[in-house]
């Protein structure tokens, strides 16, 4: 006999609906993608086919589908790396409290709560200014990093506040140089940590479009050339291109988890082997 209470069945229900509509859009992308030659923006389908899928790889009347792709994928590349690597030096700074360092903290993720439209706006300005050109790899590339900095800022904070400092302790016994602590017995502790900063910064620059507007120059990156096409393509390959950007995001989640996974089954490896042989 079931005794759930009623608001299980209510709470269950409620994330039903929550689920429904965070992902009922992009189901319905997906379906409208495999229309026919024919076929519209909207229900009912006319015909179900891979035709607007193929005509992806075709040449294009209006826009520069992979070449935005691939400036998106570099952009994200490079906003990924440099998120990883100032993270990982912050965290290690503010392990030990130095003059100022409330004032860089709160400045550095002061970002988040500032309009992403006038960050975009902003750069851009600084840029003229500054009689710099604007362009995706440096304005563009640096207004994205307001963005993801902070969320890889806090996360490592999060993870050197719990890291036991014995490890390093003992590696220093042992002889090991600084340098040698860090990147033999740090780095590797806080490596599942490091790939999620990495997914972070990269899946946030990939999709990122306000802070991109005005920062990209003469040269859209993905998200922006899509928003282009929604004022002059009504056909389903704008259908088409959105569904093959969200499994390639979910492509690019997997293989991050996948990297977590690999990492923690070999840690606990190794972890098994030297309890053996101890």
């Amino acid at each position: 006999m079931d005794r759930r209470p009623r608001s299980f069945y209510v709470l269950a229900a409620f994330f039903g609906l929550f689920v429904l509509f965070l992902y009922g859009p992009i189901l319905t992308i997906g379906i409208l993608s495999f229309q026919g030659p024919q076929g519209g923006l909207t229900f009912p389908m006319n015909g179900v086919s891979l035709h607007w899928f193929r005509d992806l790889f075709q040449e294009q009347a209006v826009g520069d589908i992979w070449g935005a792709f691939r400036r998106s994928f570099a952009l994200g590349l490079m906003v990924m790396v440099t998120t990883v690597i100032v993270s990982v030096m912050a965290g290690l700074a503010f392990r030990k409290r130095f003059v100022g360092s409330g004032l860089i903290f709160y400045a550095a993720i002061t970002s988040l709560v500032i309009p992403s439209i006038l960050i975009s706006l902003g750069v851009g300005l600084i840029f003229n200014q500054l009689g710099l050109k604007v362009h995706w790899a440096t304005s563009g590339f640096g207004s994205q990093l307001t963005w993801t900095l902070p969320f890889g800022l806090l996360i490592m904070f999060a993870v050197f506040n719990r890291f036991d400092k014995s490890y390093e302790e003992a590696a220093r016994d042992q002889g090991a140089t600084a340098w040698q602590t860090i990147r033999f017995v740090v780095l590797p502790i806080i490596a599942p940590s490091l790939i999620g900063v990495a997914l972070f910064g990269f899946t946030l620059s990939y999709d990122e479009f306000a802070r991109t507007l005005l920062t990209a120059g003469s040269y859209n990156t993905l998200p922006l050339e899509i928003f282009g096409m929604t004022t002059n393509v009504t056909t389903p390959v704008i259908y088409a291109l959105g569904t093959l950007t969200t499994l390639f995001s979910f492509g690019i989640i997997a293989a991050f988890l996948l990297g977590v996974w690999i990492m923690g089954k070999r840690r606990a490896r190794l972890g098994s082997d030297a309890g053996k042989g101890v």
